[in-house]
């Protein structure tokens, strides 16, 4: 089953609000197995929405819509929905005592407009609204389906995942439900990533593989439609195992998750804790760790030392380590290595995690804009220092840094 996704209001179109609701329509859909290839944003205009039904039907089995369900004279699906389908709009009743029984409640008159969120479409079946007035709309025309749902996320989402989903999985018939499997990855990046999966890639077919990437992780996506969880696994696995042969060094999850949140996992198993000295990334390093929940038993702290004073009076390093015509300076590997060591003792933790380089705009110790020096120390094993030269502006360096610094680090764990 083919499906267009039509958000109506003239606020998305205008940027005044950001359209989430077709992100969690899709992920549901996809989860029935039922495939997305368009979405569709239209303002609160009777003729570009009749247009955009028109287009949608031509190329779409269901034509799901959200907003336009308000009370108010732009809130127009309804209306240019059943006019497109030679339909009159009646009056739900049980939506309507509620209307009546909220203003009761309030003591306040109803205005007549709000008699409009309880009309629905003529021979369709009524979306009861758990959080809303709105009453939703599912019915079947002439081989298409539609289904009408509020704009409001927090009415959107509970009727689409109570009374929308029971209705769209009884028009599925024997629609087999899509399966997926996000594998993350780190200390590669997207482009090499695809080209030692791209023979793969392009001969993909059942299970798909899809890559994606955002800043500082890339992913990707294993899907297939089985009949159920077991017989899906079993396709999946096979692809899966494919794609760990080529690339299994830099697969550090099966899940959605960051690699900091593997990183406290691997932590957690262990009974190891873990500390950092941050220069170039101001702290972005504990701040990621932290942000995962329960990660204080974990991380045991951080320091951030910028300047060399700083790095002498907290981490214990020499200022003739740091300063001086013959000194290595702080940017260097025996520095970044000083720092983790330290930071490990300091804190009486298993690993302390170093980060030291030059994020811009400017030069400095005569090193170059996206040189970073970043040092894992762990107990009783010899430290590892590590050298990178990043490209991107001041926060993307700083980000590329840390997520590195975080790749050798789930190494060494899962070592």
């Amino acid at each position: 089953m083919k499906a267009e996704i039509i958000a109506v209001g003239t606020e998305l179109l205008l940027g005044q609000i950001v359209n989430t609701n077709a992100q969690a329509i899709s992920q549901k859909l996809a989860e029935l197995g039922i495939d997305v290839y368009f979405q569709t944003v239209v303002g609160d205009n009777a003729a570009r929405l009749r247009q955009a039904i028109e287009i949608g039907r031509s190329r779409a089995d269901l034509l799901l819509f959200t907003g336009g369900l308000g009370p108010t004279q732009d809130d127009l699906t309804k209306d240019v929905l059943a006019d497109y389908l030679n339909r009159k709009l009646i009056l739900h009743e049980p939506s309507m005592k509620t209307i009546e029984e909220l203003f009761t409640s309030r003591g306040m008159a109803m205005v007549e407009s709000n008699r409009r969120q309880a009309l629905m479409i003529e021979g369709s079946e009524a979306l009861h609204n758990a959080t809303g007035l709105a009453v939703g709309n599912a019915l079947k025309a002439d081989g298409t389906l539609y289904m009408l749902l509020p704009g409001p996320p927090k009415e959107m989402k509970p009727m689409l995942e109570g009374p929308g989903q029971e209705w769209l999985r009884s028009m599925l018939g024997d629609e087999k439900p899509l399966f997926s499997r996000l594998l993350k990855f780190a200390g590669i990046g997207e482009s090499n990533l695809e080209a030692k999966l791209l023979d793969l890639i392009d001969g993909q077919h059942d299970p798909t593989i899809a890559p994606y990437a955002k800043e500082g992780e890339v992913s990707i996506r294993v899907s297939t439609k089985a009949a159920n969880a077991e017989e899906a696994n079993a396709k999946i696995d096979a692809t899966v195992d494919l794609i760990r042969a080529r690339v299994g060094e830099h697969l550090y999850a099966q899940e959605d998750i960051p690699i900091e949140e593997q990183i406290v996992k691997l932590l957690r198993r262990s009974r190891r804790r873990l500390a950092s000295a941050e220069s170039i990334s101001g702290g972005l390093f504990a701040e990621l760790v932290t942000n995962v929940p329960g990660s204080s038993g974990e991380f045991a702290g951080g320091v951030v030392t910028y300047t060399n004073a700083m790095k002498n009076k907290l981490l214990g390093i020499p200022m003739s380590q740091l300063e001086g015509p013959d000194a290595p300076g702080a940017i260097s590997e025996s520095t970044a290595k000083l720092m983790a060591e330290n930071v490990r003792l300091i804190a009486d933790a298993d690993f302390g995690v170093s980060l030291t380089g030059v994020a811009g705009p400017a030069e400095a110790e005569g090193k170059p804009v996206g040189l970073v020096y970043f040092a894992i120390a762990e107990k009783g094993k010899e430290t590892v220092v590590h050298t990178a030269t990043l490209s991107g502006g001041r926060s993307i360096i700083r980000l590329r840094a840390v997520k590195a610094a975080m790749y050798r680090l789930w190494q060494a764990l899962k070592e």
